[in-house]
């Protein structure tokens, strides 16, 4: 079992930045990938930003160049740095770690809500 904990949502202007950070607790060993999804009002999830356990990352276009996921091993934290916000970035933001041993899970976090207003 995998315990998610999001935090540092809120509400900022656009143009702004905000910071999210995920702490991860339980049997990490079993963790392949953790990333970062969104789900805007009346939309479906999408994929934000997700980092391997090599460090490789990835993004979705919509936020290349103003996203940034990292992931401190000693406090077993992923975070999301989230620059030039725009109010196409609301949502909630949910973080995610993947399973892959014994099988295949998807664990997620409760949730974060990030308003950006214009």
């Amino acid at each position: 079992q995998v315990q998610l904990v999001e935090s540092g949502g809120g509400l900022v202007q656009a143009g702004g930045s905000l910071r999210l950070s995920c702490a991860a607790s339980g049997s990490l060993f079993s963790i392949s990938n953790m990333g970062w999804y969104r789900q805007p009002p009346g939309k479906q999830r999408e994929l934000v930003a997700v980092i391997t356990s090599t460090k490789g990352t990835n993004y979705a276009d919509s936020v290349k160049g103003r996203f940034t996921i990292s992931v401190d091993n000693t406090k077993n934290t992923v975070n999301l740095q989230m620059n030039n916000l725009k109010p196409e970035d609301t949502a909630v933001y949910y973080c995610n770690a993947k399973q892959v041993s014994p099988t295949v899970y998807d664990y997620w976090g409760q949730g974060t809500q990030v308003t950006v207003s214009s």
